[in-house]
């Protein structure tokens, strides 16, 4: 259970309206209630429910912690429920269950797929470990280090349960990090093991299909040795994994391949050392009230590579909807390359380091009564300001998509749309088509936030493909120049001249951000 940071708590912006030439449409009237959020919120405690507490009772078949649990569900036939009990389960082999077949527990089991590392010796003011290493590998992913390139590095090392850092040199060994030798098969350590239980992420994958229609729940799943792009725990097609823990892992915490209506819901994934959520070549996959926290805890690519939140690629239909997703190291929620047919709607998307939802190279999405605040703001390898850099969400060479009834507030910029140069794939040439941005609540208040389109020399976007209008948006002012199109800035009456949010409301206040993050728009001062 975790305390939430809602984006907006109430938003209060009784100031001075644009009016256009002309008599001011109605619905450009500013009032506290026209700005009240329809968005879903937390409970009244402040807390957003999900993990293993949630799990309901387990009957079936016992795997204890001295089991190997791989070879007791492959023991037992198709149909099967397994409780695990209470305490750590050490994972030496994937878990395949068959079709039908529960994981579970109601005791607190812990799957981890790490082993204990004994064995040190002193040298030269750190502590040294033989024999744990797997041979050498190469590289995969991107990482935001990229000279030394060692986010793809899987072998984690933790501390009393702490993660330590990774360096990438022998010298650079301190407090709190570890450096892997892998031609000398050989772990440094710059804190002293005596006493301190260490250990190591070992095993590629906890979980992954052997069979459809498989459950998991009430499980913690941690320290497993994911590859980049891999999952800890992979749903296959019909898979319901709901109510765990999957936290520490190095990639990917929870991954849905091939997995036609796969549901994961109300599970905390956290700290995983890429992505919270992955999903690939799925149709009508579910992504449900799940709490997608502190990811990317290994240094992948903030600004651009598959880190951060959640991100879909190549799935058709289907359902992000009702997730905390807050704190991550990169995009809160990103759908890329030919997705077709996905509906983000009521997510809280809240300080996560890129966008905060990124749209790219796909077609038919549906972005709706999110509350996206405070993202954007991570700095690093391509990071900026810019609506190159995005914003609270970004349209990127996408068609047909409906932005429609978001709070956006406080992010580096609000609603960015742009159009590059993307080549061609399975739809033909990849193009900017059909954008229409309509109800949306934008609060754009200081530095260079703006909204609007940019394009590729070879991208140019025809008139007519893009639509705003019917928005609100908040402004420290209205002769600031809040928002652009393919290069030029706006003022508010200006924009409104190029024939873009002509219905829209406009107004100025000033922001008040609480203890907790919650934001509250006042009147300006005069």
């Amino acid at each position: 259970m975790r305390t939430a940071r809602p984006a907006i708590l109430a938003v209060v912006a009784i100031g001075t309206s644009l009016v256009a030439p002309g008599p001011l449409p109605a619905h450009a009237l500013i009032s506290a209630d026209v700005l009240t959020p329809s968005v879903a919120t937390p409970p009244a405690d402040g807390t957003f429910r999900a993990g293993p507490a949630l799990a309901p009772a387990c009957a079936g078949v016992t795997i204890r912690t001295t089991d190997d649990a791989a070879q007791v569900v492959d023991d037992w036939p198709a149909g099967t429920t397994f409780c695990f009990t209470s305490g750590v389960h050490r994972i030496g082999e994937t878990i395949h269950p068959k079709a039908n077949q529960v994981l579970a527990s109601s005791q607190g089991a812990v799957l981890t797929g790490s082993i204990r590392l004994t064995k040190w010796t002193a040298s030269n003011g750190d502590w040294l470990t033989t024999g744990a290493l797997p041979p050498a590998y190469p590289l995969t992913g991107q990482c935001e280090d990229n000279k030394a390139n060692i986010c793809y590095l899987g072998e984690q090392v933790f501390y009393d349960g702490k993660h330590l850092t990774r360096v990438a040199t022998r010298d650079k060994v301190a407090p709190g990090t570890f450096y892997a030798d892998y031609a000398a098969n050989a772990i440094y350590l710059g804190d002293s093991p005596a006493g301190h239980a260490v250990e190591m992420s070992k095993t590629p994958t906890a979980i992954e299909p052997g069979g459809n229609n498989v459950t998991v729940r009430g499980l913690t799943v941690e320290h497993f040795a994911t590859p980049p792009q891999g999952g800890a725990v992979v749903l296959g097609l019909g898979w319901r994994v709901y109510a765990n823990e999957i936290r520490w892992n190095h990639a990917v915490g929870a991954m849905l391949i091939n997995a036609d209506s796969a549901v994961l819901e109300k599970n905390e994934i956290h700290d995983n050392g890429q992505l919270g959520v992955g999903q690939y070549s799925t149709l009508k996959g579910t992504i449900s009230a799940n709490d997608i926290s502190d990811n990317n805890t290994d240094g992948f690519w903030i600004a651009d590579w598959e880190s951060g939140g959640v991100k879909t690629t190549w799935s058709s239909g289907g359902w992000v909807t009702g997730n905390l997703i807050q704190d991550n190291r990169g995009v809160g929620l990103w759908s890329d390359a030919y997705d077709d047919s996905r509906t983000f709607s009521n997510n809280q998307i809240v300080d996560n380091a890129a966008d905060g939802i990124r749209y790219e190279i796909g077609r038919n999405g549906v972005i709706e009564d999110n509350s996206i605040s405070g993202n954007g703001y991570g700095t690093g390898r391509g990071s900026g300001t810019s609506l190159w850099d995005g914003g609270g969400i970004n349209i990127n060479t996408s068609s047909n998509v409906q932005v429609r009834d978001n709070v956006v507030a406080n992010n580096v910029n609000g609603i960015t749309i742009q159009s590059r140069t993307r080549g061609s794939g399975p739809w033909g040439t990849n193009v900017l088509r059909d954008i229409v941005v309509s109800g949306n609540k934008v609060t754009m208040l200081r530095g260079t936030t703006a909204t609007g389109m940019v394009q590729n020399s070879g991208a140019a976007i025809p008139a007519g493909e893009v639509t705003l209008d019917d928005n609100t948006y908040i402004l420290d002012s209205l002769a600031a120049e809040r928002f652009q199109q393919t290069g030029q800035w706006y003022t508010a009456q200006q924009w409104r001249s190029t024939g873009q949010d002509t219905a829209s409301a406009f107004t100025i206040g000033r922001a008040i951000l609480d203890a907790t993050g919650a934001l509250t728009i006042l009147p300006a001062v005069s």
